[in-house]
C-alpha cells in the first residue's frame, strides 16, 4: 500500500477502550499514520500516559461507555479540541472467566452492557459529528459472532449483536455518506486473553483443540495493522487473521447438527472441569479487570454459582 493511501493525516479518530490491548495498539498505529487521537475509556493514568507518548496533538477523556452523558461530554470535548470526528473505533469490551452456570447474573449482564449496549451508545453519541464529516465507524465484533464455543455464551451473544447492529447501521447511514465496518478478530494476544490463559487450563486446552485460526493467538500488532488498513480503505468487514473470512462464509456448517454433535462431545468433558476451575478461582474477571484493580473490589464466584460484590462493579476494557 502506498504511503498516501495508508495515511490518516488530518483525521480525528475517537477510540474507546484504548488503555491497553487492541485499543492501545490500534491507537499507536493510527497516530503513526498521522491521525489525531481522542482516547476515551477507563484507567485514566494509562490514558494520560499514552496521550503523552503519542504527542501534544492528542487528547484523552475518562469515560465509561455505558454512561451516555459521559460519552456525550467526551464527544463535545473532542469536537471542541479537534474540530470534529472522522473515525470512531468502538472497541471497549470485556469478557468473564466462566460459563453461565458459575458466573453471577450481574457479571453476565455487564458483558452485554459494555460489549453491545456500549457500542450502540458510542455510535449514538458520535453520530452527528461523524455525519458532518461523512466519516467511518469501525465496530469491534468477534469471530465468536459466528463460531461460538462452550464457555463464551454471553460474549458471543453480545458480539453477534454488534455484527447485526453494524450491518443494519450501514444501510441507515449510507445516505449520510457515512461508512460502517465490522471487525471479527479471533483470539488476540491481549491482557484479557492472557488472563484467561493463565487462570484456566481448560481454556488453554480448548484453544489447542480448535481448528484453523480459532486455535491460534494473533499478535496484537497484526490485529492493529488490519484495523487501520480497514479504516483507511473504509472496509465493511475486517477479519483477523484473514483466514477467519473463510469460516464466516461457512457459518451454516459451523452451526449445523453435525457441528453440534462434535462440539457437544468435547463440551461434555470440558465444561465440568472448567466450571470447577472457575469456582475454585473465585473471580468472574481476570487480574487486569479495570474495576477490580482500581477499587480493590471483586465480583466473586461462589461454590453454588451465585455471586456477591465486595464493593466494586467489574469492568475490563481490552
Amino acid at each position: 500500500m502506498s504511503t498516501a493511501r495508508s495515511s490518516l493525516a488530518g483525521k480525528v479518530v475517537f477510540i474507546t477502550g484504548p488503555a491497553r490491548g487492541i485499543g492501545e495498539a490500534t491507537a499507536r498505529v493510527a497516530a503513526a499514520r498521522g491521525a489525531t487521537l481522542a482516547l476515551v475509556g477507563l484507567e485514566p493514568d494509562r490514558l494520560a500516559r499514552l496521550a503523552r507518548e503519542l504527542g501534544p496533538a492528542h487528547s484523552w477523556a475518562e469515560c465509561d461507555v455505558t454512561d451516555q452523558r459521559a460519552l456525550e461530554r467526551a464527544v463535545a470535548a473532542t469536537v471542541a479540541a479537534h474540530g470534529g470526528i472522522d473515525v470512531v473505533i468502538a472497541n471497549a469490551g470485556i469478557a468473564t472467566n466462566g460459563m453461565v452456570s458459575v458466573t453471577p447474573a450481574d457479571a453476565l449482564a455487564r458483558v452485554i452492557d459494555v460489549n453491545l449496549t456500549g457500542v450502540v451508545r458510542t455510535v449514538r453519541a458520535t453520530l452527528e459529528a461523524v455525519s458532518a464529516r461523512r466519516g467511518y465507524y469501525l465496530l469491534i465484533s468477534s469471530a465468536a459472532a459466528f463460531a461460538a464455543s462452550p464457555g463464551i455464551a454471553v460474549y458471543a451473544a453480545a458480539k453477534a449483536g454488534v455484527e447485526m447492529f453494524g450491518t443494519a447501521l450501514r444501510f441507515e447511514l449510507r445516505h449520510r455518506g457515512v461508512a460502517v465496518g465490522v471487525a471479527h478478530p479471533s483470539w488476540v494476544d491481549t491482557d484479557l486473553v492472557r488472563d484467561i490463559q493463565q487462570d484456566l487450563s481448560s481454556f488453554r486446552k480448548l484453544v489447542a483443540a480448535l481448528p484453523g485460526p480459532f486455535g491460534v493467538v494473533t499478535p496484537v500488532a497484526e490485529c492493529a495493522d488490519a484495523f487501520i488498513d480497514g479504516i483507511v480503505n473504509r472496509r465493511r468487514k475486517i477479519f483477523v487473521p484473514k483466514s477467519v473470512r473463510l469460516y464466516s462464509l461457512i457459518r451454516p456448517v459451523l452451526n449445523s447438527r453435525i457441528a453440534d454433535w462434535v462440539i457437544a462431545r468435547y463440551a461434555r468433558r470440558m465444561i465440568p472441569v472448567a466450571e470447577q476451575e472457575v469456582t475454585t478461582l473465585g473471580q468472574s474477571f481476570g487480574a487486569h479487570s479495570v474495576e477490580r484493580t482500581r477499587s480493590g473490589g471483586a465480583l466473586a464466584v461462589l461454590p453454588d454459582g451465585k455471586g456477591e460484590h465486595d464493593g466494586a462493579d467489574q469492568r475490563e476494557h481490552r
